[in-house]
């Protein structure tokens, strides 16, 4: 697959997977990102456009798209679309986000194996 013109490419979410539509989209997004498949700044696919490529209701894209935002896999801009974060910027994210657990899980006296195993609890439950 080479960059946003493929994208979805023939992949579609399994409708009879346990794993939420929203969250089988978040993943492959992850995967393509990290692989280089999707690289910084490939414009993504419009909610509607690709929630009709991949037959999903409108919702489970945005959905997917908020929380690839929020752990800065992409970026929208509005009208101008959502687009694949450069790799450092969500390395970025993620070490902020890392680092404010961390504060949490100390100030509330956690030992660093108990943060570990409640992050590790949480990252599945997600």
């Amino acid at each position: 697959m080479t960059a946003a013109a493929a994208f979805p490419g023939t992949w579609k979410p399994n409708q009879a997977s346990t794993v939420a539509l929203f969250e089988q989209l978040r993943l492959q997004v992850i995967r393509l990102a990290d692989s280089g498949d999707l690289p910084p700044g490939t414009r993504l696919p419009a909610v509607r456009a690709l929630a009709g490529l991949l037959d999903v209701a409108p919702h489970t894209v945005a959905r997917a798209y908020k929380e690839l935002e929020a752990a800065g896999v992409v970026s929208t801009k509005g009208r101008n679309g959502t687009v694949v974060s450069a790799r450092d910027e969500r390395a970025d994210a993620l070490s902020a986000a890392a680092g404010t657990y961390a504060s949490v899980a100390r100030a509330q006296g956690a030992t660093f194996a108990e943060a570990v195993k409640l992050l590790a609890a949480a990252y599945d439950a997600h």
